[in-house]
């Protein structure tokens, strides 16, 4: 069983930044790729960013690419996301995921489900 836990969502005007933070226990993470997603009202979830298991792939939704930065800490059991650049439609509730295999590509990486594991969610909201 793995549990994650967002953190670090918040109000931010345009143009700002916020570094979103997702912890796990229960379960090393250190061996899976680990994904965040969002979900804005009236949407559907969304692939945002993914990064493999050692930290040397990363993968972005082009709506975020040069905007955002996925990272990680194994050794700390996090991954986080870095956003720079903020925008309006960036507003929606964040959610980090577990890959639910050690296998992945640039492609099934982007796929809601092939996660198994989800936290609750933290809202970031961008003022204009």
């Amino acid at each position: 069983q793995v549990q994650l836990v967002e953190s670090g969502g918040g109000l931010v005007q345009a143009g700002g930044s916020l570094r979103l933070s997702c912890a796990a226990s229960g379960r090393t993470l250190s061996s899976y790729a680990m994904g965040w997603f969002r979900q804005a009202p009236g949407k559907e979830r969304e692939f945002v960013a993914a990064i493999s298991w050692r930290g040397g792939s990363t993968y972005y939704a082009n709506s975020v690419k040069g905007r955002f930065t996925i990272s990680r800490d194994n050794a700390a059991n996090t991954v986080y996301l870095q956003m720079n650049s903020l925008k309006p439609e960036d507003t929606a509730v964040y959610c980090c995921a577990k890959f639910s295999s050690p296998y992945f590509d640039e492609y099934n990486v982007k796929r809601l489900d092939e996660y198994d594991y989800w936290g609750q969610g933290t809202q970031v909201t961008v003022s204009s």
